[in-house]
């Protein structure tokens, strides 16, 4: 009896590599709607209608009327504001190193073997929970010239010569404040910065200490090449948050005095807008710091990849 060899099995187009079909699209595109929707109501559109917005002189009440990149160019005159940007850049600069360096290093003393570590650890992190409303009052208090903690406490130590009014002095008023926004969100990037130590492979500081390199030497050509893509990641995370969700804690301590000695970015846009009615004017500057910080962000991606590539 001759027997026929049995036909093999028809192999299903889904086997292997999954294919799109046209099905799947119509599907993804109903999934996405709605979240697209949303976008395009509460962030698109008023993203292009603001800088129309800004095209225009428009008080609030009256009909805007048509006004073109006026509004831009009076920004490069604007003396309050060339000082607020300037008062911005120092804060920006003063927040990023800070926030890395002290960040990294409570980083590295939290991950040390510590009675107590995960107390420490929560303890860092309760500042970065707090309103901004609550910090700024608090620090008020601290900085209070009369019965302040701070100025208490430099008396009590023999060193009343350096008392000040913290935030009534124009020259140190800034500083002040920008080591109240390095207090409160030191234990956010320090998180970060723990998360990625634990990642390092325990081998690596083991083959560097076998080969005699002391705790300095296993920092540097360890632990910071290693580290690199967090540092990139908690300065872009401190850039963007030093211009702009900076308008918090300087309107609670200051409300950019004294004569303006404390003024950002957002602060003199929001005086601008609520009172002085100047709604164009206002718009104008919120998108030259949307330029400011949008090339900034993009400049540290750029140089990112340009590090990951040279690795």
């Amino acid at each position: 009896m001759s027997t026929r060899p049995q036909e093999a099995a028809p192999v299903s187009s889904r086997s292997g590599t999954w294919r799109f079909d046209a099905g799947d699209g119509a599907t993804a595109f109903v999934m996405i709607l709605p979240a697209a929707i949303l976008f395009g109501l509460f962030y698109l559109w008023p993203f292009v209608n603001g800088f129309w917005l800004s095209l225009h002189n428009w008080d609030g009440f009256s009909d805007p009327t048509w006004a073109g990149f006026s509004n831009y160019m009076r920004l490069a005159h604007d003396r309050t504001f060339l000082g607020a940007l300037r008062n911005n850049l120092i804060f920006v600069v003063a927040v990023v190193v800070l926030k890395n360096a002290l960040g990294l290093g409570l980083a590295l003393l939290l991950n040390r073997a510590l009675l107590g570590r995960a107390f420490f650890r929560a303890a860092a992190f309760v500042p970065v929970t707090m309103s901004f409303v609550a910090v700024g009052l608090l620090w008020s208090w601290i900085y209070n010239p009369v019965f302040g903690l701070l100025n208490s406490g430099l008396d009590l130590i023999g060193l009343a010569g350096l008392k000040r009014s913290w935030l009534g002095d124009a020259d140190i008023a800034l500083y002040s404040i920008i080591v109240v926004d390095v207090w409160k969100w030191l234990g956010f990037h320090a998180v970060i910065y723990l998360a990625g130590l634990q990642t390092i492979p325990s081998e690596l500081y083991e083959s560097a200490k076998m080969d005699g390199a002391g705790p300095l030497q296993r920092f540097r050509h360890v632990t910071v090449p290693m580290m690199m893509p967090i540092i990139f990641i908690n300065t872009i995370l401190g850039l963007s948050g030093a211009f702009v969700r900076n308008f918090d804690i300087v309107y609670v301590l200051t409300k950019g005095g004294p004569n303006h000695a404390t003024e950002v970015v957002l602060t003199y846009m929001m005086s601008k807008a609520f009172q002085d009615g100047a709604m164009s004017y206002a718009a104008a500057i919120g998108y030259v710091l949307f330029m400011i910080v949008g090339l900034a962000s993009v400049g540290l991606l750029a140089l990112m990849r340009r590090q990951r590539l040279d690795v």
